[in-house]
């Protein structure tokens, strides 16, 4: 996402009122923000239907029904809206042509110029890029993928016809994975997580080749060593080959094209992520029976939390990461095998400043509180809304977006003012 061109002069900006609508509205839901804080939007119940409202003006478009309303990276906003029984996605008020028995889990480029979302038509499955339908469809889709330039599409499919109830022939491989919407040769009785290479070019998946061996597959190959279980898989950006977690006599490793590259020692280990360089390999793992850290380059961190991590991330430079913590009923981050000193009822995902030496996080404080923490220090102000910080390209200052006394206000702080 480029925000080089978005409003990064200090100071607060009063977007909308987040209930202000200039349609006759029966009710309203909760608001969403655009990534460069410029605008809110919120579904309107109006009396012929439902509309949306944008920094306070709506559409002027009713539909039977809306909902999902998600911003694009490039600012533009799109629902789910049906008319006459008949669902598309509308995009800044403008619905795609061709509709659908129903469409669903929009997605978006990473520049935010391709949108993405899964279809179902006549009772089959598959999906759309800008309107238009990808491939072929089929009896049953899912696990949905996008690639980041928006330009090709994944999904696991069911490509032979089954009863209920027909073990057998489930057996022998039903599934199989999608790509731009043309199955690959190969039955599997289970697939999942189709996951393309930063580039576009490949995908690999998790593959289930009987009731008790996975393994993974690449580019509709299977790897020739089966495993007890396996995780998402991942490219190495560098290199292009692929690593996944492998479970093997009762424990967990790493393996990379297939053969063992961190030995099976850990009680669980996944979210593994590379560096943008490919030379730093991290993931989150358990040592020790429901105990959680991170472990990098199959080097584990000292401090341990005993009920949760997740959303791992990798610092740009690829010397960094971070992991929102769960210790009992509280979180906090864990950030270069340390915990932050201030604990919350809940974190989201850390994000990394540019130059990779901040991070900051969405946090909530007791009493639904909500703010934006940097490097363990929140914000002075809280909020009833809030989204996930963005900072700037210098990364001296941070745009936190929230909601204050029902003004959705658009703010810009310098990382010292933490």
């Amino acid at each position: 996402m480029d925000t080089s061109n978005w409003d990064w002069e200090k100071g607060v900006k009063v977007i909308s009122k987040i209930n202000d609508c200039d349609a006759e509205t029966e009710w309203l839901t909760e608001p969403y923000a655009s990534p460069d804080g410029e605008k809110v939007a919120v579904l309107a119940k109006t009396e012929e239907g439902f509309d949306v409202c944008v920094n306070a003006k709506a559409w002027g478009q009713t539909f039977d029904n809306a909902w999902y309303p998600r911003f694009s990276p490039d600012g533009r906003l799109t629902c789910v809206a049906s008319t006459d029984m008949e669902w598309t996605l509308a995009v800044d008020g403008e619905p795609w042509p061709e509709t659908y028995g129903y469409i669903w889990n929009t997605m978006f480029s990473e520049k935010g110029d391709v949108i993405a979302a899964a279809i179902q038509q006549d009772g089959t499955y598959g999906m759309a890029i800008n309107g238009e339908q990808v491939g072929e469809l089929y009896e049953t889709a899912s696990e949905f993928t996008l690639s980041a330039d928006g330009k090709r599409t994944a999904a696991v499919v069911q490509v032979q016809s089954m009863d209920a109830a027909d073990i057998f022939t489930f057996q022998q491989g039903c599934y199989s994975v999608a790509v731009d919407g043309q199955a690959w040769d190969i039955k599997v009785v289970n697939a999942w997580t189709p996951t393309f290479s930063p580039d576009g070019s490949r995908v690999a998946a998790q593959m289930r080749s009987s009731l008790y061996d996975y393994t993974i597959i690449v580019d509709g190959t299977p790897w020739s060593k089966n495993f007890a279980m396996v995780w998402d898989p991942c490219f190495n950006p560098k290199t292009g080959t692929v690593v996944a977690p492998v479970r093997m006599a009762g424990k967990w490793g790493m393996a990379e094209n297939e053969q063992v590259i961190w030995d099976p020692v850990y009680f669980q280990l996944w979210e593994q992520k590379f560096s943008p360089d490919g030379n730093n390999l991290y993931a989150i793992c358990a040592p020790q029976y429901g105990r959680w850290t991170v472990v990098h380059n199959n080097n584990t961190w000292n401090v341990l939390v005993n009920t949760m991590l997740t959303d791992l991330t990798v610092s740009p430079d690829g010397q960094r990461a971070a992991a929102a913590a769960k210790e009992k009923d509280k979180w906090t981050i864990m950030a270069d095998d340390a915990l932050w000193p201030q604990w919350y009822d809940m974190v989201w995902t850390p994000v990394f400043s540019p130059d990779s030496k901040h991070i900051a996080t969405k946090v909530e404080k007791p009493g639904k509180k909500l703010t934006v923490a940097i490097d363990g220090k929140h914000y002075k102000e809280d909020f009833t809304h809030c989204w996930e910080p963005v900072f700037s390209p210098d990364s001296q200052k941070v745009l936190i977006r929230g909601v204050q006394g029902g003004k959705f206000k658009r703010i810009v702080a310098k990382v010292n003012e933490f």
